[in-house]
C-alpha cells in the first residue's frame, strides 16, 4: 500500500467564491424550528446575546462534512424539543458549479442520511468530497495545553481538507482496533481472526499518517511564508507510524505495525486497548520565534497561532484543491485585541474563502461591515443588519 495521492485541483470559476454556502435551510434543528438564509457568498458575520443560536447554526454547517460537527453532538441533541428530526440543506458554491446538500436524521433508521443534488449517499463520508469545513470554537482553546486527543482531532480536520477519505480510515482503524479488543477479550481467540484485524489496522495507520505528514509538510511551507499580523507556527506530528514513514516505505510500514501490534496481544488484552497505532500520535505546536512550546504562551498567543494555523489551511487547500474550505469560527474576534482583529478580517477577506463568524458585540465586526453579510440573532430569529 503506497501514501495516499493529493487530490486532483478542482479548475475554479471565474470570479466565483468555490466553496461557499449561498442557502442555508434548517428545519427542527437545535432551537431553529424553521430557517431559510439566503447570503450569497460573502463573509457572514451572526451577532447577539449568548443563548440566541448563533453557534447552532455554525453547527449545522459543519455537519455538512462527515461526522459529528462542531461539537461532537449525538443525533437526538440535534433535534428541536418540539419539532421532531432535524434537516438541514445547503446550496454550495463550488469551483464546479451549484451542488445541493442535505442531511438529516432519519426517523426509521436512527441514522443521519445524506443526499447530494438530489441523490441518497451511502455515507456521510462523500460529503467531504464536496464540501471542506475548518473550525476553530471556544470549547477548543485550552487543546494545545490538554491531552493530545484534541488535537488530533484539529490535525485528522485539516488533514480531511485535503483528503476526503481521510475520515473513513481513521474510523477503519478505530472499527478493526475495537473489533481486535473484542476478540482479545474472549477466552480463546482466533489467532487468525486476529493476524486479519492487525493487518487491516496496520494497513489503514499507515493510510493516516502518510496523509498526516503530507498535510503537515504542506501547512509548513505555508505558514513559513508567514500570515500576516499573526505569530509564525511551527507544527511536528509525533507517533510512532509518522516517524515509521520517514524511513520505510508504506508496505514496510504496515509489516512493521502488524508484526508490533501480533507481539503486544497479551498486553493488549490485559489492558482493553492497543499499544501501537495511529490513535496514540500526538500534533506538537510550537511559536516559530524562540521555538516556544505552544503550551507555553499565552491564552492570546496561543489563540493567534490556532487562527493562522486555519488561515495558512486554507492557502494550502486553495493550491492543492483550486478551491477554498468553509472557515467556521466562533466567538473568535473577542479574545483579539483591535490589531489582530483588523489582521484577521483582512486576511479573510484577502483569501476569498467564504467565513461564517460569531460574537456578542456587533462592533467588533465593524471593518466587516458593507463587505459581509451581518445579522443580529435572538430566539432564533435573523435580522439583518444595516
Amino acid at each position: 500500500m503506497t501514501a495516499p495521492l493529493a487530490p486532483e485541483p478542482a479548475t475554479a470559476v471565474a470570479g466565483q467564491t468555490a466553496g461557499a454556502v449561498s442557502r442555508l435551510e434548517l428545519r427542527a434543528f437545535r432551537n431553529y424550528g424553521r430557517l431559510d438564509l439566503t447570503v450569497g457568498t460573502r463573509p457572514v458575520v451572526l451577532f447577539g446575546p449568548n443563548g440566541a443560536g448563533k453557534t447552532n447554526l455554525l453547527e449545522a454547517l459543519s455537519l455538512l462534512g462527515p461526522g459529528r460537527g462542531l461539537r461532537r453532538a449525538r443525533l437526538a441533541e440535534l433535534d428541536n424539543r418540539a419539532g421532531g428530526r432535524f434537516r438541514i440543506r445547503a446550496r454550495l458554491e463550488t469551483a464546479d458549479g451549484p451542488r445541493e446538500l442535505a442531511t438529516w436524521h432519519d426517523a426509521a433508521t436512527g441514522r443521519r442520511l445524506v443526499a447530494v443534488d438530489g441523490t441518497a449517499s451511502r455515507s456521510s463520508a462523500e460529503l467531504a468530497r464536496i464540501c471542506a469545513l475548518v473550525w476553530l470554537t471556544p470549547a477548543m482553546d485550552r487543546i494545545l495545553v490538554e491531552g493530545p486527543a484534541g488535537r488530533r482531532r484539529f490535525l485528522d480536520r485539516l488533514t480531511l481538507a485535503l483528503y476526503p477519505d481521510h475520515a473513513a480510515r481513521v474510523s477503519a482503524f478505530e472499527r478493526a482496533m475495537r473489533e481486535r479488543a473484542h476478540l482479545l477479550r474472549t477466552r480463546r481467540p482466533d489467532p487468525v481472526w486476529l493476524a486479519a484485524l492487525e493487518r487491516r489496522m496496520a494497513e489503514a495507520a499507515v493510510a493516516v499518517a502518510a496523509a498526516r505528514r503530507d498535510l503537515l509538510a504542506g501547512l509548513e511551507t505555508e505558514l513559513a511564508r508567514g500570515v500576516e499580523g499573526f505569530p509564525g507556527a511551527r507544527l511536528e506530528v509525533v507517533g510512532e507510524v509518522e516517524e515509521r514513514l520517514e524511513r520505510a516505505t508504506a508496505l514496510e510500514a504496515e509489516e512493521w505495525l502488524a508484526a508490533r501490534l501480533a507481539a503486544s496481544r497479551a498486553a493488549d488484552a490485559e489492558s482493553g486497548g492497543a499499544a501501537h497505532g495511529t490513535h496514540r500520535s500526538d500534533l506538537l505546536v510550537f511559536a516559530r520565534e524562540g521555538e516556544v512550546p505552544a503550551a507555553a504562551c499565552s491564552t492570546g498567543q496561543q489563540k493567534a497561532l490556532l487562527l493562522a494555523i486555519l488561515l495558512a489551511e486554507t492557502r494550502l487547500r486553495r493550491a492543492r484543491a483550486g478551491d477554498w474550505p468553509l472557515l467556521l469560527l466562533d466567538e473568535v474576534a473577542a479574545h483579539l485585541d483591535a490589531a489582530r482583529r483588523e489582521a484577521l478580517f483582512g486576511a479573510l477577506l484577502g483569501l476569498g474563502a467564504q467565513s461564517w463568524l460569531t460574537g456578542t458585540d456587533a462592533g467588533l465586526f465593524r471593518p466587516l461591515f458593507g463587505r459581509a453579510a451581518v445579522f443580529h440573532v435572538n430566539e432564533a430569529t435573523l435580522s439583518e443588519h444595516g
